[in-house]
């Protein structure tokens, strides 16, 4: 997978206090595994786990959790109920959703849930720390080129679903959805502006006028609204 990493990202995690994450997963195996790698990885300090869904937002909200590394199969409650619970508390963790991938619907809706990004269980360890400081840092930590795989393998009701994109996305002004469409490439803040050609801070501006102006969580469901137009 193709996670999201650019220079911006790592000179916000220097000197930064560490990104704190909670693992969410049945397994004990891949919770202990998980945990290992993460310990020794510079900048991120676990904080918590859970074996199911259930307590996720009330841990996130004691251990002040960053991040949640949440997986989908889970008894009791699942991974896409705890994402959407825990995106709905208040100054929710960006939540990252582990995946065999063998349902891509299940992907796409934890997406559309307020997750921030997705991981194989198969991710190299290096490629899970970059994906955990970039969504720490703002950024999402998906592959445009599996998300757009995602949308093509969902066909229920895609028409409706383009219309509906389609309707969002038209009260954005020419540079706002130049702004959308840069952000559904994956690009950091700062490809974007070397892209049109503004600054940094213009760009996290307009990013933060595309989500009050669209309704929308985080910049993966900016994403998927613009795939779901095409």
């Amino acid at each position: 997978m193709d996670t999201v990493h650019t220079a911006e990202t790592a000179a916000r995690t220097e000197g930064a206090a560490p990104v704190r994450v909670l693992l969410v997963d049945d397994e004990w195996l891949v919770r202990a595994g998980l945990r290992t790698m993460l310990t020794g990885a510079e900048g991120i300090e676990v904080v918590g786990e859970a074996a199911d869904g259930t307590l996720v937002r009330e841990q996130a909200r004691e251990t002040g959790a960053d991040v949640v590394l949440m997986d989908i199969r889970m008894p009791r409650t699942d991974g896409l109920t705890a994402t959407r619970q825990v995106r709905a508390g208040d100054d929710p963790p960006e939540v990252i959703v582990l995946t065999t991938f063998d349902q891509d619907d299940l992907v796409l809706n934890a997406l559309r849930g307020g997750a921030a990004g997705f991981l194989l269980k198969t991710t190299p360890p290096g490629r899970i720390v970059e994906a955990i400081r970039a969504v720490a840092a703002g950024e999402p930590a998906f592959s445009p080129r599996i998300v757009r795989t995602l949308v093509n393998h969902v066909t229920d009701d895609r028409h409706q679903r383009r219309l509906a994109a389609l309707r969002r996305l038209d009260q954005l002004t020419p540079t706002e959805r130049q702004m959308a469409d840069a952000v559904a490439l994956g690009l950091s803040n700062a490809q974007i502006a070397e892209r049109l050609v503004v600054s940094v801070a213009t760009v996290k501006s307009y990013v933060s006028r595309l989500l009050a102006k669209l309704d929308l969580e985080n910049r993966v469901q900016i994403a998927l609204l613009v795939h779901d137009a095409e």
